[in-house]
């Protein structure tokens, strides 16, 4: 049977997830878990698109089948292999013709249950959007680069605490040097999709710790109200020592080849000054990479500290720990928080 639901009955289904959307599409966002199962290519899609506006529905549609005619069986057989329990649900952008008919096929190719999403993709991303403006108890943790906030935030999970780390939703580590080492981002669309899949696996009435960012981490948005609350929320700097921190980095970016950490110098050279970012790449140059990193820290700390400034200082609680360890951070910080 083919029942078309609306996104809270759908999501609620707990099946696997075919999206039949254009590859392009899925790439832009989509929900986290679905699978891409396309109706048509990029290509296709374009020409179908165009036969609509240009000559209507029956002409697209007559196009449609005579492309997808010869791959239907292999749409079924992939949806099989994802729903072998002939339960399944199926989107598209809009829940009209892809979803419906990609549904029918199934249904016929005996499933035993096709979910359809009623108004699709957008009603999905309407539904987050909504939810990414509800009200979290975000715990901001706070410290300057190089404090292992990253690694605090992980040693914060295992002893039970409830974590969102951004950075690892963006793959980027939010400074100029924080895609080194790490994959394509996603765009901020589903980055979106990411953040909320992983608030929605939390319970909203037991605190909720992020790491403090800007509201770009590389080239990922915050979402705007996610990010006030970010600002709004208690904030917990930790105060680490600076020869610490040095070699925190070093351990961290010392292996990159040096072309690449010359180039994320340079990112920064207009606003760490020119005198500076000249003394940085001729350190670098003779691999005297702590100068590089304390030349560096000197323009992430001012730059950290005025954005500390910016809060309520109310909400703000400066702790030393004893030990700078990320366990004994984030032991610290469950008995100080």
């Amino acid at each position: 049977m083919v029942h078309a639901l609306p996104i809270e009955d759908w999501l609620a289904q707990g099946t696997p997830i075919i999206d039949v959307r254009s590859p392009g599409e899925y790439q832009r966002g989509h929900v986290p878990g679905a699978l891409n199962v396309p109706l048509f290519t990029n290509e296709e899609r374009a020409v179908v698109g165009t036969l609509y506006k240009q000559q209507g529905r029956d002409a697209a549609l007559l196009e449609g089948l005579r492309i997808v005619g010869p791959r239907l069986s292999v749409m079924v057989e992939e949806s099989q292999r994802i729903a072998p329990n002939g339960c399944i649900r199926v989107h598209c952008w809009r829940g009209g013709e892809r979803s419906g008919s990609v549904g029918w096929l199934l249904d016929k190719a005996g499933f035993k249950e096709v979910h359809t999403l009623q108004r699709g993709y957008k009603a999905f991303r309407n539904h987050i959007l909504r939810e990414l403006e509800r009200p979290l108890p975000l715990r901001v943790l706070g410290g300057y680069t190089g404090s292992g906030k990253t690694e605090t935030l992980e040693r914060l999970k295992e002893q039970g605490e409830q974590v969102i780390d951004l950075e690892d939703l963006a793959s980027h580590k939010g400074s100029s040097f924080g895609g080194l080492g790490a994959g394509p981002q996603p765009t901020t669309e589903h980055f979106e999709n990411l953040l909320w899949s992983r608030m929605n696996a939390l319970n909203r009435e037991r605190p909720i710790w992020v790491e403090d960012e800007s509201a770009m981490i590389g080239r990922v948005s915050l979402p705007r109200a996610f990010f006030a609350q970010m600002r709004a929320a208690q904030l917990y700097f930790v105060e680490v020592p600076v020869d610490q921190r040095a070699n925190r980095l070093l351990a961290e970016y010392g292996s990159f080849p040096n072309a690449d950490l010359a180039e994320a110098v340079q990112r920064i050279g207009r606003r760490i000054g020119p005198q500076h970012c000249k003394r940085a790449l001729d350190a670098l140059g003779n691999n005297d990479l702590r100068e590089v990193v304390l030349i560096t820290l000197g323009y992430y700390d001012r730059s950290y500290l005025f954005g500390v400034s910016q809060r309520d200082q109310q909400r703000v609680v400066h702790l030393s720990p004893p030990n700078a360890a990320p366990s004994e951070i984030a032991a610290f910080l469950i008995q100080n928080a």
